[in-house]
């Protein structure tokens, strides 16, 4: 069975190994999720499954076209939706259960989130240029520099790295370790930082590339 779940970023810890190595973890609330709905072959053209995360208790926080999606598949309103692409779409029911104990210790897996946004920045911060003199009145310190053409073809280019704004994009970290499984609390340690702030929702599924 393919693995896939969405979670909640916790924060980042370490934990230690036997022998006394440490390794820095990322911990993730992973679940309970419940399979809302499938796609098919037959019918819509592909293979996959709609996983639902952090039911809602009151009925009133739904909207009436999400209310009457949920009501015609019999299973309760989800906060969040996502949909994963997987090939073994049968072995899933509508209304099944998927916790943490997907994925094991040793499970090389891919997160997606959004990276944390850091509003408006220059091209210094953005992408490391180096800037001009510091001193010596030379009124070139964190500029850009030039951005332009001579008459020909007299435009910036395409692609230019200038300021703009910095962050709150979909960022996938790819063939992250599962280090350790708590089913009792659902929480899943990951090695290494994965996209996002503590609280922001983040999207697991088996490593495409093993």
């Amino acid at each position: 069975m393919a693995k896939a779940i969405i979670g909640k970023k916790v924060g980042m810890t370490q934990v230690f190994t036997e022998d006394g190595t440490v390794i820095p973890v990322t911990v993730v609330q992973a679940g309970p999720c419940v399979v809302v709905n499938k796609r098919t072959v037959e019918q819509n053209g592909y293979s996959a499954i709609q996983l639902g995360f952090e039911k809602i208790l009151k009925e009133k926080r739904v909207n009436k076209p999400m209310g009457g999606y949920f009501k015609k598949l019999n299973v309760d309103p989800h906060r969040y939706l996502k949909e994963f692409r997987l090939d073994n779409e049968a072995d899933y029911e509508i209304g099944q259960e998927l916790n943490v104990q997907v994925f094991e210790a040793g499970d090389k897996i891919d997160v997606q989130g959004t990276s944390i946004g850091k509003g408006f920045q220059g091209a210094v911060k953005r992408y490391g240029f180096g800037g001009g003199p510091k001193t010596h009145g030379s009124h070139f310190h964190r500029a850009p520099g030039a951005v332009g053409m001579c008459e020909f073809p007299g435009e910036t280019p395409k692609g230019k790295k200038m300021p703009g704004r910095m962050g709150g994009k979909t960022v996938t970290v790819q063939k992250l370790d599962v280090v350790k499984v708590i089913p009792e609390t659902n929480l899943l340690l990951v090695k290494g930082a994965i996209p996002g702030h503590d609280e922001s929702i983040v999207y697991i599924r088996e490593a495409v590339k093993k």
